[in-house]
């Protein structure tokens, strides 16, 4: 479409707000690319695409998408035979660890199941590559340093290292402490051109011997190796150099790892930028309370309460708007800032849109065309350095609209031919109606010009709307009539504003009697359709009603009829159980009455009276008739059902209490900690009996929370490894005994401990974050850790 449209609809503001719900480079690409179009298989599967998006979002939710990097100049690198940095590496790792946390995401939805349109054919693009995601994960952290567990040969050389610098700390610690701390400037390890240094008073400097590696500001102090750490410095210094050139070696061998894959790792990266895409799509539609539209190839427009979305939701107006069906061509007339010109930006954003696979800021069931063009003539466009007046910079847009104007395109004019002689503008605005008629494309014209009134009634597939006026508060509601034109309040607006009725009756008297019976008739017919409006939608409303209702009653009758089935059934199991245990014990009784006959010799109650006395046993097995059973209603009060009751909830095989009536048949129930709502076909009250049967639970006594624990740890004093291992202990143990904050004193010293304890909290996974204390609570002398 053209450029100009985009400017003119704000449709760049739209895709601005778009953008904050983004997190990938990727789908901030594609958003960039959005343009509209009039394809319908290609705007039905965007649309699709959203209406997924959106039930995600409702379920789920929305896709779980963790913020993305850039990695095409990396695969670049990579095409170009070079190494990538461990940062660059990592961002790589995120994304095909992502792949592997959609796909399932998406296998778990199928599961469910969740029915979607397009987006499970479009995860079925991502390509998992999971040895490949599992040696990056392993071998780097999330900010891109290397793990220990790279490779073996650099985990043998940190080692080495953390082992050198133990060393060096401990004998550097004997110069602090020792005899010799007395010609320090103060007590306290640093480093200087990564060695290991002592802040010696100059006037000692031959006391220590070794390398000067620095002087304070003043010259009072001297920063020296002492001679007898230098060996091992070197050995560190060492060890140093074959770490980097590990790492080197390393990172060599993962950009290797990933050179064969660049493709799909592209494919990937673009196929989660699209979900992101997505997701955004569906994120602003509910901010905005968007909702499908319905495309027609027709290009028939039928919007249900249109919103221009870029207006606050408490101050917009909304409208139903409905153009290319019985007319093709709206005129609408009224006054000034009524409203005429935010109800063609609503129209023009609204088809940008969903023309762009956006939900629209319309009521459910709103449809939308699909235009090969919209045009816009709207706003003053005057130029000084073209020395164009107002109406020739219209009668300029006017051309090239015209021009390349189909009968597949949409053209929105404001104050068609305005600027100029009201007689000849308004023959030139019929004329450039007439001609846009002839093209077939569909047009919406706001006008001044009265003359159009008569123009849109007379003229077939053209109708008359207007933007309606309060009269008695001297306000426009911003509403919009169609098929009633817009009427002159001047003089209405005068009378309240306190000019005299003589100048109000005078005034009268000097306007034709046709003007004055043309506006009669617009303010009858808009009294009539305001009533017909207001009777309508109250008519509507009864037939909601009237319809949830019959609804209501119709679900009730079903759910009746179900639960009658249900009891009957059970209330003959039950039945059954009885007549059957009956059976077993008078057989009992009978073989044993047989068994005294024949001992005693005589036969007492013959054999016919016991067979009919087990018939009527017999007679008893319940089939259909249960009305009056005994069974039956006492199965009938086990599902009457009142607060504080206790029952079994039979889909889980537990018990549970009524705290709560919900609706006619639905229960709130507390099973344990869980509440949960089950409805009452699910439900079995329990007994008394039942109840006093059960063995009554014992009290028990928990421990939440180690009291043997102090939140605070001193390393002041002790060594590097016995702190570091002291650290680990009581993070531990912190951590068990449930604190949400520690604090470690380490004492500001060399600063080794410092650095210490700051290493294993960067990589201890279970701490969330921490610092230093505040300055009158120790400074950088001890720091606090959030759990």
């Amino acid at each position: 479409m053209n450029e100009k449209i985009f400017k003119t609809m704000a449709f760049e503001q739209i895709k601005q707000q778009l953008r904050q719900y983004l997190v990938s480079a990727a789908g901030s690409a594609e958003l960039a690319q959005l343009t509209p179009s009039d394809d319908l298989a290609t705007v039905q599967q965007a649309i699709d695409e959203t209406r997924d998006g959106a039930d995600i979002l409702r379920l789920e939710g929305g896709i779980p998408l963790p913020k993305l990097a850039d990695i095409t100049p990396h695969i670049k690198r990579l095409s170009i035979e070079g190494t990538l940095s461990g940062t660059e590496l990592a961002q790589i790792s995120r994304v095909l660890k992502t792949v592997q946390r959609v796909v399932s995401f998406f296998d778990d939805l199928q599961q469910k199941p969740v029915e979607l349109r397009r987006l499970y054919t479009v995860v079925a693009d991502l390509i998992h590559l999971p040895e490949v995601s599992k040696r990056l994960s392993v071998s780097l952290e999330d900010d891109g340093r290397l793990t220990d567990e790279a490779s073996p040969d650099l985990k043998r050389i940190r080692r080495k290292i953390t082992t050198l610098e133990g060393t060096i700390r401990e004998q550097m610690a004997g110069y602090t402490r020792g005899k010799n701390a007395k010609y320090l400037s103060d007590t306290l390890v640093t480093i200087r051109d990564d060695r290991y240094v002592l802040p010696v008073k100059a006037e000692y400097k031959q006391r220590f011997g070794g390398i000067v590696h620095d002087q304070s500001a003043s010259g009072q102090t001297l920063y020296i190796e002492p001679e007898g750490v230098v060996v091992k410095n070197n050995q560190l210094r060492e060890a140093q150099i074959e770490e980097r050139q590990e790492e080197r070696r390393i990172l060599l061998e993962l950009s290797e790892l990933l050179r064969p894959y660049q493709t799909e790792i592209l494919e990937n990266a673009t196929v989660l930028g699209h979900l992101d895409f997505i997701n955004a799509k569906a994120h602003y539609a509910h901010a905005i309370k968007a909702t499908e539209p319905i495309l027609s190839a027709d290009n028939q427009i039928a919007l249900r309460q249109a919103r221009h979305p870029l207006i606050a939701a408490d101050k917009v107006v909304a409208n139903d708007i409905e153009l290319g069906t019985t007319y093709k061509a709206i005129i609408v007339t009224g006054p000034n800032t009524g409203g005429k010109t935010v109800t063609l930006k609503t129209v023009g954003l609204a088809q940008l849109m969903a023309q762009s696979g956006l939900f629209i800021a319309a009521n459910e069931h709103s449809q939308v065309g699909l235009f090969d063009e919209i045009f816009a003539d709207i706003g003053d466009e005057q130029s000084i350095e073209q020395n164009l007046s107002t109406f020739s910079s219209h009668m300029e847009n006017i051309v090239n609209i015209l021009k390349d104007a189909t009968d597949h395109s949409l053209i929105l004019v404001d104050e068609l031919s305005a600027g100029t002689d009201p007689q000849e503008g308004a023959a030139l605005a019929m004329a450039i109606l007439d001609d846009i008629g002839a093209i077939g494309s569909e047009v919406i014209a706001t006008t001044h010009y009265p003359e159009l009134k008569a123009y849109g009634y007379n003229r077939p597939e053209t109708i008359n709307a207007s933007m309606e006026f309060d009269t008695e508060t001297l306000q426009p509601t911003y509403r919009l009539l169609i098929g009633i034109p817009g009427r002159s309040n001047a003089l209405e607006i005068a009378a309240r504003l306190g000019i005299k009725q003589t100048i109000i009756d005078e005034a009268r008297s000097l306007t034709d009697s046709d003007s004055q019976d043309l506006n009669q008739m617009i303010a009858d017919l808009t009294a009539q359709k305001r009533q017909a409006d207001l009777d309508a939608a109250a008519a509507a409303k009864e037939l909601a009603d009237s319809q949830a209702l019959h609804d209501d009653l119709k679900a009730q009758f079903e759910r009746y009829q179900n639960q009658k089935d249900q009891l009957t059934e059970s209330a003959k199991d039950k039945a059954n159980q009885i007549v059957e245990k009956t059976r077993v014990r008078a057989d009992e009784i009978i073989r044993d009455i047989r068994k005294k006959q024949l001992q005693a010799g005589k036969t007492v109650i013959k054999e016919n009276q016991l067979i009919d006395a087990k018939g009527q046993i017999n007679a008893l097995q319940q089939d259909q008739q249960l009305k009056k059973n005994r069974v039956l209603n006492r199965e009938k009060r086990r599902h009457a059902f009142k607060k504080g009751d206790e029952v079994l909830v039979k889909s889980y095989g537990q018990r549970g209490v009524i705290m709560d009536k919900l609706d006619a048949h639905h229960f709130e129930v507390q099973m344990g900690i869980l509440k949960m709502k089950i409805e009452d076909l699910d439900l079995e009250r329990v007994s008394a009996e039942e109840i006093k049967k059960e063995p009554q639970p014992k009290a028990t006594v928990r421990r939440t929370r180690s009291s043997g624990v102090s939140p605070t740890l001193d390393l002041r004093g002790h060594r590097y490894e016995q702190a570091m291992a002291e650290v680990d202990r009581f993070i531990d143990s912190a951590l068990l005994a449930g604190y949400p904050s520690v604090t470690i004193i380490h004492g500001k010293g060399t600063g080794a401990l410092r650095q210490g304890v700051t290493e294993y909290l960067q990589s201890n996974r279970r701490v969330k974050s921490f610092g230093f204390s505040p300055a009158n609570a120790g400074g950088d002398g001890s720091t606090v850790v959030n759990l």
